[in-house]
């Protein structure tokens, strides 16, 4: 069995994890992490009586080849195995895809298990269309590259009638949003989601015209930015 692991979202948001994902957990003999010392963390945090070193751990890094045969072996051995990303679901903006992959063409089952992310509260919360939604993931460094795609966006967000949904690297969420509220129509609703299930949670739906009125500051902040047009 391959048992997909969500973690936190907001550091000591424990309450958001419900009690049969560790009892998966502690049925798994390995662990595929994005990152090994934060899983560890993560699970001493949830139970600080799991035996942390019983499991055979793996991380998922940019050697892809390494982790399928990995992955393969392991699954040959009918070991049972929990794939954990850094923050909310493995696989939804957050690697462990290809491993995910791979176990479906070997026909392994693939257990999904309920926990925060971050994408679908934010759309739960923003009042935008929840019917139909594209996540475009992260939009291009360079800024006439991004100021372009984010008009591309509106437009189609405009013509569907759809909810689009992105991200930025926390320390550029400022420059982020001065290109939205510059490049965007007047009407175009924005939302935005930020630092979600930690206590100061904040998210907010409001049209360009008025966030350029009162705009927050943003930097080194979680958040998931949210137009429909």
């Amino acid at each position: 069995m391959i048992y997909l692991i969500p973690s936190l979202l907001a550091e000591d948001a424990t309450e958001t994890i419900p009690s049969y994902v560790l009892a998966a957990v502690r049925s798994c003999q390995v662990i595929f992490a994005e990152n090994e010392r934060t899983a560890r963390r993560f699970l001493r945090k949830m139970d600080p009586a799991i035996s942390i070193d019983q499991f055979e751990w793996f991380a998922i890094h940019k050697a892809e080849a390494s982790q399928v045969a990995t992955l393969r072996e392991k699954i040959r051995e009918r070991k049972d195995i929990a794939i954990i990303s850094e923050a909310g679901c493995p696989g939804i903006a957050d690697p462990g895809q290809l491993l995910i992959a791979e176990a479906q063409r070997l026909q392994q089952p693939v257990r999904p298990l309920v926990g925060p992310s971050a994408l679908l509260l934010a759309l739960m919360a923003s009042g935008l269309n929840g019917q139909h939604f594209v996540f475009h993931g992260y939009l291009p460094v360079d800024r006439g590259e991004r100021v372009r795609r984010i008009r591309q966006i509106e437009e189609a967000s405009r013509k569907e009638g759809s909810t689009r949904l992105f991200i930025e690297t926390p320390y550029r969420n400022d420059r982020m949003l001065a290109d939205i509220l510059e490049v965007c129509q007047e009407d175009t609703r924005v939302c935005i989601a930020s630092q979600i299930t930690s206590p100061d949670e904040w998210i907010v739906t409001r049209t360009v015209r008025e966030w350029r009125t009162n705009t927050p500051s943003l930097h080194k902040k979680p958040v998931i930015f949210l137009i429909q047009a």
